[in-house]
């Protein structure tokens, strides 16, 4: 059983170990029965439930074509979520995402009044298909339901089911029609994974398993509140300040013009990343560590989630894109160059 996530009092080390065995355990029964429907793909799913576990929002870039739909269709099946699905084009409104006012009448006193009719961003798990195929505008309507949970219209504040989680998925930036996300959209995403084609083993079996008759049905895991619960759990476990001073250094010198910076990030690169993406270091980790079935937080796990956190923070500049220098080589390169801290580092 998941603790309760609004108890104040953190569970005791032995049962926060246990509850981290547990959660292992069913964790690797998602893994299991995602499987049985998505082909490949481990790596992403594994950091799409460290998202979830985290409660932070994903965003997926790839081409068209890869199952992404599917993915989402079958994580809202395996942890009982109601899903939705939005396809962002360039005429697609605001309202269209987050809800409108209409006027109704009272079939008895004939009374007409506004009221508020739902939109699709109702719905526990939501996948933003194409975002950035739609203008500004429209994506920032999901800034508010990422950030706060709910959504604001004619004055009055509707909350989001919780747990609410967007799964958004972008195309190329160099395809045709496409609208590059702002900085403050693009920061409300705690990961940007990259979804790549399938190796030629799993393509075979993608087309065995997609043209027989009858599809595999997942089966359901968890519930919402077991769900909810579990992000309650990840904030529990104990990080140390070792950690976390580790985790602020990686962030601090993807920074140009500042005394962390390495020679690199001043010579290619605009801006780096924020303080938001420290807070994500840490809450990555933790879920990591959990989905292993510990509860002791290492720099491994900060390392290993410092690319997907960081990727999408590190902007390049004129000179990085002459010399082929990705934001992703930035976060490579400074994980070679930031060390460990030493005590003397280590706050008092």
């Amino acid at each position: 059983m998941a603790p309760d996530p609004s108890s104040k009092t953190a569970p005791d080390p032995e049962r926060l170990l246990k509850l981290a065995d547990s959660f292992a355990l069913r964790a690797e029964i998602v893994r299991r029965e995602v499987g049985r429907v998505i082909v490949g793909q481990a790596r992403v799913v594994e950091e799409i439930l460290i998202a979830l576990l985290a409660g932070g929002h994903v965003l997926l870039e790839g081409v068209p074509g890869l199952a992404k739909t599917l993915l989402v269709n079958t994580l809202g099946s395996v942890l009982s979520l109601d899903s939705g699905r939005i396809q962002f084009t360039p005429d697609l409104m605001p309202s269209d995402v987050t809800g409108t006012q209409v006027m109704s009448e009272d079939p008895a006193t004939r009374e007409r009044r506004l009221s508020f009719r739902k939109g699709p961003i109702f719905v526990h798990l939501l996948l933003a298909d194409e975002i950035n195929r739609t203008p500004p505008k429209t994506q920032a309507a999901l800034l508010e339901g990422m950030a706060e949970g709910q959504v604001t219209a004619g004055g009055a504040r509707h909350a989001l089911p919780l747990p609410f989680f967007v799964l958004a998925t972008q195309n190329p930036i160099e395809q045709e029609g496409t609208y590059p996300l702002p900085e403050a959209q693009l920061d409300r995403f705690m990961f940007m994974l990259k979804v790549d084609y399938p190796e030629r083993a799993e393509e075979v079996a993608i087309a065995l398993r997609t043209t027989q008759e009858e599809a595999p049905t997942p089966g359901r895991v968890l519930s919402g509140d077991e769900i909810t619960a579990l992000q309650g759990l990840v904030r529990k476990v104990p990080v140390s300040d070792y950690v976390v001073t580790y985790a602020t250094d990686l962030v601090r010198a993807s920074r140009p013009k500042t005394p962390p910076a390495p020679k690199f990030v001043n010579d290619f690169v605009t801006w780096g990343a924020g303080p938001r993406a420290v807070q994500y270091l840490v809450l990555g980790a933790k879920a990591r560590a959990l989905l292993d079935g510990r509860i002791n937080v290492s720099c491994n796990d900060v390392r290993a989630v410092a690319p997907i956190v960081m990727r999408h923070r590190v902007f390049t500049n004129f000179n990085a894109d002459a010399e082929g220098v990705t934001s992703d080589k930035i976060v490579e390169m400074l994980l070679k160059e930031v060390k460990e801290p030493e005590s003397k580092d280590l706050p008092k």
